[in-house]
């Protein structure tokens, strides 16, 4: 016998989330579906433990499938905790769902919030993407998340929460001045509504043609990403050759695809104004990611993990490469490789006894024999070395020669005369790296 759609209910146990459930449940039993009810303790409050309680009760009266995760963690740095919280609510409601078997997730917001919603996002300085607000259906992380009463008004549903002989969880964060939306629903919407009374249809009239514009700007993003081969990288020269609209409407695009996550206007306010030439630059977006300007191309790449003391076998940054193999050096993210080689190489001998050590400035390498030293950041940049290809660790023999530069290789005072055996030494990175014996 096959088994039965789940249909999955976002539900906080506020008197929204508990009404919807209730109608998800009647027209469940009519449709033969399974429902099951999500629930997201956030951990914030004392009285999340209680809620969560209440709403597990509630399911067993009602007959409903019941699931909760406890949010781990906490904000980062500079993060608010709405934003945290919010992001991971709907990271938390997508597992459970999975976990359940459904397909699509219902949510409980209505017409008063998404005016509130819009009317947020306009004090924000939001464009079309954040005046759109809350769609009613969206496909997002192979769920479906639908808003079936984003046209019903807070008090139609409270009308029918009446109706349950339930008493809903009130959370107290609502009132909270702290929150931008709470300071808004208390002060702000009573008394816009009292001098427009048609304020919420109106906003949540701005929300559906924002979303119309949204769509057309991401379909001529879409073309004229398309039609300059962007791709990982974003082809600056003509990229630039795009009318100033465009060209902002196509990066914040572009961003969106590799960053997978909001893109905050300051960034693309920078890229716009630091990008007029193909100077190489580079630009943090957080953790260990940076967008780089090189070459005539804008891209998403890796930063190596900084190491502040030397690294190597042992705590004095001595090291012994008694073998060709790859080699894991502990406190760097990469990996060392020695080889066999006919010539720019190493006498195997002196690569016994290493000292390791981080690029410290003024240090300076012969590319070829016969050669001037020049400084390492002269020698990158005449090979044409982007930025992240220059970390990893200098390599000195026992009297403080320098031997080894990654992206640059063997210093040319240290290669080994021809015709005798010599080894080479490549710096590998993280991914290449993954089988490397640790020294």
């Amino acid at each position: 016998m096959p088994s039965r759609p789940v249909v999955a209910v976002a539900c906080s146990g506020g008197r929204d989330s508990v009404a919807l459930l209730h109608a998800t449940l009647a027209a469940g039993r009519e449709l033969g579906m399974r429902v099951v009810a999500l629930h997201v303790h956030h951990g914030l409050m004392a009285e999340a433990d209680r809620w969560a309680c209440e709403v597990e009760a509630l399911c067993e009266r009602w007959n409903a499938d019941f699931a909760c995760e406890r949010l781990q963690g906490s904000p980062a740095s500079g993060e608010s905790i709405e934003a945290w919280a919010r992001r991971e609510r709907y990271r938390a409601l997508a597992r459970m769902a999975r976990g359940a078997g459904a397909s699509i997730v219902l949510l409980g917001h209505h017409l008063h919030d998404q005016a509130e919603t819009v009317l947020l996002q306009a004090l924000r300085g939001a464009g079309p993407a954040g005046l759109a607000a809350m769609p009613r259906v969206v496909e997002r992380d192979g769920l479906t998340w639908a808003r079936p009463w984003l046209a019903r008004t807070g008090p139609e549903i409270a009308s029918y929460a009446a109706t349950l002989d339930v008493q809903p969880a009130i959370d107290p964060s609502n009132a909270d001045p702290r929150f931008a939306r709470s300071r808004l629903r208390e002060h702000v919407m009573p008394a816009l509504r009292a001098a427009f009374p048609e304020a919420d249809v109106a906003l949540a009239a701005v929300a559906r043609r924002a979303g119309e514009a949204r769509a057309v700007l991401d379909d001529v993003a879409a073309e004229d990403l398309r039609r300059i081969a962007a791709g990982e990288a974003l082809p600056l020269a003509p990229w630039r050759a795009l009318s100033i609209a465009r060209r902002t409407n196509a990066l914040r695009a572009w961003l969106a695809q590799v960053l997978d996550a909001p893109v905050p206007q300051t960034l693309v306010d920078r890229l716009l104004a630091e990008t007029a030439d193909d100077t190489t630059r580079r630009w943090l977006v957080g953790g260990d990611r940076v967008l780089r300007s090189w070459r005539g191309a804008l891209a998403l790449v890796a930063l190596a993990r900084a190491c502040v003391t030397p690294a190597g076998a042992r705590a004095d940054g001595a090291l012994s490469l008694l073998r060709c193999d790859r080699y894991m050096l502990d406190g760097w993210d990469g990996a060392l490789e020695v080889f066999s080689t006919d010539g720019c190489g190493i006498a195997p001998h002196l690569l016994a006894h290493l000292v390791v050590r981080v690029r410290a400035g003024g240090e300076q390498f012969q590319l070829h024999p016969g050669g001037i030293a020049r400084s390492l950041k002269k020698q990158y940049q005449a090979l044409g070395i982007p930025a992240e290809g220059r970390d990893g660790p200098l390599l000195f023999d026992a009297a403080g020669a320098l031997l080894f530069v990654p992206g640059l290789g063997v210093d040319a005072r240290a290669w080994a005369p021809a015709g005798v055996p010599q080894w080479g030494l490549r710096w590998t990175s993280p991914a290449q790296a993954a089988k490397a014996q640790p020294v």
